[in-house]
Order: C-alpha cells, then sequence, then structure tokens
C-alpha cells in the first residue's frame, strides 16, 4: 500500500504542471503515469503559447488562456532556477497568415469579436502584405496578409516535460512510469488506484490521464467525453535563424529545425502520418516562405490530441465522489502556467477559479461526441 495526498493519474504535462503546483504547497503526491504505451499528446505537439483568436463566444475561456500566458514567464523562470533547464519560453509575439482578403477579413472579424467580449484589452493587429513584410520579410507572393498577437510565443516542449518532472522529483513527488491505472475504488473518504496488483491510496485523486480520462472519469462520478485528433508534423533539418517568430502553423525550434503541423483528423486511435496529408501541410509551409523549399525533411510524425465535444477544457470535482477532480486540456503548453497555479492551489482547497463553473464536465450529454472545433489548430 502506497499512501500519499493526492494521486495524479497521468505524467503528461497536465498531470506534471499540477503535481508541480502541488509538490510547491508542500503536498505529498504521487504521479501514476502509464509510460511509453500510451499515446502522448505531450511529446507530439507544437510547443505554442497561443491566446491569439481563441475563446468566441466564450470569453471565460479567453480569460482563461490569457491569465495562463501573462504567468508563463513565472513558471519559465522558477523551473529554470529550479532544473537548470531552460524550457525556451519565447513570448514576443506570433502571427497567423491569411492567403485572401476574405480570410483576412474573417480573422479582423473574430479577433475584434474576442476583444469586444473581453472588455476591451485584448491587443492585437491586422497587417496589409504591405505592413507585413516589414515584419516578416520572407513571406511568400501569395499571403496578402496576417494578424499578429503580442501575448503569444513558444517553447520546447519536451525540454518542459523534463523540467517538470524534475522539479517534481526535487519536490517529493513520486512519478511511477509503467502504471497504467486499471480501477480506481473509492471508500470511507480515500481513492484507491489499482495498479498490477499494487494498491495508491490518497484521500485525494486528479485525472489528468489525457484520452484515459474517458475510462477513468465515471469510476469517481466524473464525466469526461474526451476523443482523439489526429495532428501530423514535419520537421525539417536544422539551419540558422530563419524566424524570430511563430506563426499558427511554422515555426522554428530553438535547436534550428522548422516545426511544420496544423492539420486536424478524425482518425480514431491512428496516430500513423499520411502522405496527402503530409503534402499538404508542405505546400502551405513553401507559400507560406518558399525558402522552405530548400530544406530537407529529417523527421514526421502523427500525435492524438485530447477533445472535448466543444473544444474547451474540462475542470470539475466530483460531487458523489468528494476530491476526485479531472483536469483534461488539449492546450497542455498555453494552460501549463494555469495548471500549476490556479487548478494546484484549487484541488488543495483554495477557492476555485471563477472560470471554472463554465468547464465542468456535465455540461454535456452522456451521448456527446466530440466535433472539430473551430480555430484549434493543433495541441499547444
Amino acid at each position: 500500500m502506497f499512501s500519499s495526498d493526492v494521486i495524479v493519474i497521468g505524467g503528461g504535462l497536465v498531470g506534471t504542471a499540477v503535481a508541480y503546483g502541488l509538490g510547491q504547497l508542500g503536498k505529498k503526491v504521487t504521479v501514476l503515469d502509464e509510460g511509453d504505451d500510451a499515446f502522448r499528446a505531450s511529446r507530439g505537439n507544437f510547443g505554442l503559447i497561443w491566446v491569439h483568436g481563441k475563446g468566441r463566444g466564450v470569453p471565460h475561456y479567453a480569460r482563461w488562456t490569457r491569465e495562463s500566458a501573462r504567468q508563463w514567464p513565472t513558471l519559465a523562470a522558477r523551473l529554470q532556477g529550479e532544473t537548470g533547464i531552460d524550457v525556451q519560453a519565447r513570448q514576443n509575439g506570433a502571427f497567423n497568415l491569411c492567403f485572401s482578403e476574405a480570410e483576412l477579413e474573417a480573422r479582423s472579424e473574430r479577433l475584434a469579436a474576442v476583444r469586444d467580449e473581453a472588455g476591451g484589452d485584448y491587443p492585437f493587429e491586422i497587417l496589409d502584405r504591405t505592413a507585413l513584410l516589414q515584419r516578416l520579410p520572407h513571406v511568400g507572393p501569395t499571403v496578402v496578409g496576417a494578424s499578429y498577437s503580442p501575448m503569444d510565443g513558444h517553447v520546447n516542449p519536451l525540454k518542459l516535460l523534463r523540467a517538470l518532472h524534475t522539479a517534481c522529483i526535487q519536490r517529493g513527488v513520486v512519478l511511477k512510469t509503467g502504471h497504467g491505472v486499471e480501477r480506481i475504488t473509492h471508500a470511507d473518504g480515500l481513492f484507491t488506484a489499482h495498479v498490477r496488483g499494487q494498491k495508491f491510496r490518497a484521500p485525494k485523486l486528479v485525472l489528468a490521464a489525457g484520452l484515459g480520462n474517458a475510462r477513468l472519469a465515471g469510476q469517481v462520478g466524473l464525466h469526461a467525453p474526451v476523443r482523439p485528433n489526429r495532428g501530423q508534423l514535419i520537421i525539417t533539418e536544422r539551419t540558422g535563424k530563419l524566424f524570430d517568430y511563430p506563426t499558427g502553423h511554422i515555426r522554428q525550434t530553438d535547436e534550428g529545425g522548422i516545426q511544420i503541423g496544423e492539420s486536424m483528423e478524425d482518425a480514431g486511435f491512428d496516430d500513423s502520418t499520411t502522405t496527402s496529408t503530409l503534402a499538404e501541410l508542405a505546400r502551405r509551409a513553401v507559400a507560406s516562405f518558399p525558402m522552405l523549399g530548400q530544406l530537407n525533411v529529417v523527421r514526421v510524425w502523427g500525435a492524438l490530441r485530447v477533445m472535448t465535444p466543444d473544444g474547451y477544457p474540462i475542470y470539475q470535482e466530483s460531487t458523489s465522489c468528494p476530491g476526485a477532480y479531472v483536469v483534461t486540456c488539449h492546450s497542455g503548453v498555453t494552460l501549463a502556467a494555469a495548471h500549476a497555479f490556479r487548478i494546484a492551489p484549487w484541488i488543495d482547497g483554495a477557492a476555485a477559479p471563477e472560470e471554472l463553473d463554465a468547464f465542468r464536465g456535465d455540461r454535456f450529454p452522456a451521448a456527446d461526441h466530440p466535433t472539430q472545433p473551430l480555430d484549434h489548430h493543433h495541441a499547444h
């Protein structure tokens, strides 16, 4: 029998950010992670800190996202101070390129609507081609303009995952890999996670298991109808500095490679790649920045995002099994600071952030199946 204050099921970016926050609060935490058999969204995402256009018609999500982006410099600095790992967080802003006047106009309308719903505090610029060339001189001739947001940025998601794991261990968090949870039981105010004959027990339990939450949530009176959404990515050879800013589908990593992505596919649990999708990603990338056509591709991969029916997170404490929480989203990078600094204190007993009430899992009927949401490009 292994006992702790909180069990966190899931050792990806969501689970370890929550565990890190709880560890900062002095809690004894055990993280149970399925291991490399899992569909690891944390290792296949695009690495963006992305506020740009999120939350139209859902102002609480716009606020939640932006507040996390505001807290990202603190998270990055703390992780580097504690672990020595620079997660390469750079928040200099980002562009969303448009290939037609109609696309640019729609982008302008979307961002204006989000700004108005946010009460006006939502900076962005709409740039025509002439203005854009002053910022991004390498854009292709078919790019007519772009939106720019100073709130955005990007990180190295693998370094972020490593930094969170390292910081958790330094704070006494017990990380158990290869520990896929088979079932959860609840009795006498304690939760027991059953793993191949082992039992892990705690008065609080957090479901941060990504796609695994769909199976586990019902065992503690919660509802998490998450389904996979595939994204494919291309990585080029390393090259000299080409970009100071990411776009919604192209960014240069801190190691020099160009990362290209944006696909959204309903492919079930198939995380393989397809030539047709990769060709379209490459075509759009070269249309965006023709010089990319000179670079060699060194690897490609597919990864499964964790998607809810409306594309927004689920945060909820169980009413039938108090002390059990579900924490799930597809923006594990963008929301890492919120999970460490706002979700963790809530799980520890602080008042819930005001935005959370809108993110309850029971907003979905029991038979809900996710549809593809608008403007959620990839796992950020």
